[in-house]
């Protein structure tokens, strides 16, 4: 009888967690470690691209010393960069992730401007280090663009998740600890239109939306 009792509670037990397994309950926090993640996919990106500055500062000041304030303004931007640091505990602080964004897009400001100027030095351009260095800086950029995709991707999924049913419903119970994760926000340099121009030639502004 004690065994047919155990038994009946042991399936009781087993059927309810499958039934709260189909009603989603388990979505949030497996969306949330989607999103943290996705997030230390961003870090490990920037992470790659802090790593490669210093020879690149350093192979361009061989060839471009008189550039000391670009070479030093990117050198600044990267311990910047480096020292405001958030982890993935945090990423639901819209100003902490508000200011990491900016020390990275104030570090891709000032390389951006360093890699402008080496146009000017036909020796450097022509430095197998240096295009090595280029090239790789090249490819992590893009993996910073790609790992930002999909980490907007992942907390787009995640915060629809918690305030859509069923998943808000299990928000405002097991869940309310949880909160909205923050994305990253374009660019004020992605708002607008470039503007290309040429040796000798005025430059045409930007249409008018």
């Amino acid at each position: 009888m004690n065994i047919s009792r155990h038994l009946s509670k042991l399936f009781a037990v087993v059927g309810l967690s499958l039934a709260l397994a189909g009603c989603g309950v388990n979505a949030i926090p497996a969306k949330d470690q989607a999103v943290k993640a996705a997030f230390a996919d961003v870090q490990a990106a920037y992470q790659r691209r802090s790593d490669l500055i210093p020879n690149l500062v350093a192979t361009v000041q061989g060839y471009a010393a008189q550039e000391k304030s670009v070479l030093e303004a990117v050198t600044q931007a990267r311990a910047q960069a480096t020292h405001v640091s958030i982890d993935a505990s945090t990423i639901t602080d819209p100003a902490a992730m508000e200011k990491f964004q900016q020390a990275q897009n104030q570090l891709s400001g000032v390389l951006g401007h360093l890699l402008a100027i080496t146009e000017n030095y036909p020796d450097l351009k022509s430095n197998q280090n240096f295009l090595a260095l280029q090239a790789q800086l090249e490819g992590t950029e893009n993996r910073i663009e790609i790992a930002r995709r999909d980490y907007n991707s992942a907390v787009q999924d995640y915060n629809t998740e918690l305030v859509t049913i069923p998943g808000s419903l299990w928000a405002a119970t097991f869940y309310k600890s949880y909160k909205q994760a923050t994305p990253f926000a374009a660019t004020a340099a992605a708002q607008s239109a470039p503007v290309v121009s040429f040796p000798g030639a005025t430059p045409a502004a930007p249409a008018s939306p």
